[in-house]
């Protein structure tokens, strides 16, 4: 990011979002997260894809939030069931060509395959890696988030209110999770 980046206008009005799986395991959680981005986005879809495929041709027409539900193995690859795969990275950049402003792997993977497969150093893109969901509590962060978002927050401010980044603080009724905020200024309303 460049320093003209920080005087440039960053806004989306009409956020759109796609909350997606290619795995229907997560065919649940596809419903549950597409109804609290719905409440605050109109412009949802909800996707069970039927592979990596579909679901990069999806990331191409022009949503602005990808929230992504998958599996992704220790080496930072996303596979789909018919043995195809793509690396967190890959995915990344495909959102960054497609001018997606978050991508949000929603669902629990370690740490250590956000680590191995998803560099996103220099990519003008926000980007959420969710460790552990907590149940209920992911439910919960995500609707706040999202209404502070949608009236105007940039997403690290509403990130850092509801969850401050002070060294050794704890967040009981929080999920777990990576936020890059490589996009900050960016407004989704």
């Amino acid at each position: 990011m460049g320093i003209l980046d920080l005087f440039r206008k960053d806004e989306v009005v009409g956020t759109k979002v796609l909350v997606c799986t290619i795995d229907h395991q997560f065919a649940e959680l596809v419903n549950e997260d597409a109804a609290i981005y719905e409440r605050r986005y109109p412009a949802t879809t909800k996707a069970i894809f039927s592979g990596l495929g579909e679901l990069m041709e999806a990331v191409e027409r022009g949503y602005d939030v990808v929230h992504l539900l998958c599996d992704v193995r220790s080496s930072g690859e996303i596979t789909d069931s018919s043995g195809s795969a793509v690396t967190g990275t890959q995915l990344i950049d495909k959102c960054c060509e497609s001018n997606v402003k978050l991508l949000w792997v929603a669902s629990d993977n370690s740490p250590d395959a956000y680590i191995n497969g998803f560099k996103a150093r220099g990519k003008r893109l926000n980007l959420v890696m969710t460790i552990k969901r907590n149940g209920p509590k992911f439910t919960h962060s995500l609707e706040e988030l999202l209404f502070r978002m949608s009236c105007g927050d940039a997403m690290p401010v509403a990130w850092n209110d509801l969850w401050p980044q002070i060294p050794g603080s704890v967040h009981p009724d929080a999920p777990e999770g990576l936020f890059l905020a490589n996009r900050g200024s960016v407004r989704l309303l």
